[in-house]
């Protein structure tokens, strides 16, 4: 397969580091790391709900995304100065809370609201990819002291989940993009999996032209091999949690 510019071949993730409990005061956190993209990802847990769920028994996650003004080559402007978050950044926010919502048992939460924060400090592609795979592993560190506080007499988190970027740059599927290559790519796709390899998003978009069924065949098999190894690097700092906790 074609060599990429940092030396990758086409169907090879960037090196994944996931540093759980790296905040002091969040009930869960983690810094993950996708080659260069740097996002901390943080779980807080109220015990409350939003309204619309008072009464019936059953908790809520939502989440929020933000990159930092120079987490980008060039600063940009803080959402917080314009008053409302971006297009951009409420897609990506939705994205999130959906992948972590798939495989959660709401019911087993109680009436609590879970927020799972994504901060970008460092962006080189796969910012929201990065926050999906790094917030699981954040809300397993919460969800287990928890436990251990015996505030939850079941595990509420069902399944793993994890997600990767894809895409056909110069007419060759891709995975995991760098900022230089998703620029560049005539096809960007994102997909969110869960640990028993089922989807919960699958997000393609044709940039330059269209792309047909094969194309979309072979970026969607180069997701699921690499989901497989995020997972296992996921697995990886969870049991680290767990001999820490």
């Amino acid at each position: 397969m074609a060599l990429r510019s940092d030396g990758r071949a086409a169907d090879q993730i960037r090196q994944v580091k996931i540093a759980p409990g790296y905040l002091l005061y969040a009930d869960g956190s983690v810094l993950i790391e996708t080659g260069l993209t740097k996002v901390i990802c943080t779980v807080s847990i109220e015990n409350r709900v939003p309204p619309f769920l008072i009464g019936a028994g059953s908790g809520w996650l939502t989440a929020e995304y933000g990159m930092l003004p120079r987490s980008t080559k060039t600063r940009m402007s803080r959402e917080s100065t314009t008053g409302r978050p971006k297009g951009r950044t409420q897609e990506i926010q939705r994205i999130i809370g959906r992948s972590l919502r798939a495989v959660l048992d709401l019911k087993k939460v109680g009436e609590r609201t879970i927020t799972i924060d994504c901060d970008v400090i460092q962006a080189d592609g796969g910012t929201r990819t990065a926050s999906v795979s790094g917030a699981y592993v954040a809300l397993k560190e919460a969800v287990g002291k928890l436990r251990k506080e015996g505030v939850l007499k079941e595990d509420p988190v069902l399944d793993a989940v994890a997600a990767v970027s894809v895409g056909i740059v110069r007419g060759t599927p891709m995975v995991d993009l760098c900022y230089e290559e998703d620029s560049a790519a005539e096809v960007d796709m994102n997909v969110v999996m869960t640990g028993s390899g089922k989807f919960v998003e699958v997000q393609g978009t044709a940039e330059r032209g269209a792309f047909d069924r094969g194309q979309m065949d072979a970026m969607l098999a180069l997701a699921e091999t690499s989901v497989r190894e995020m997972l296992s690097t996921q697995e990886e700092a969870i049991k680290a949690i767990g001999n820490r906790q």
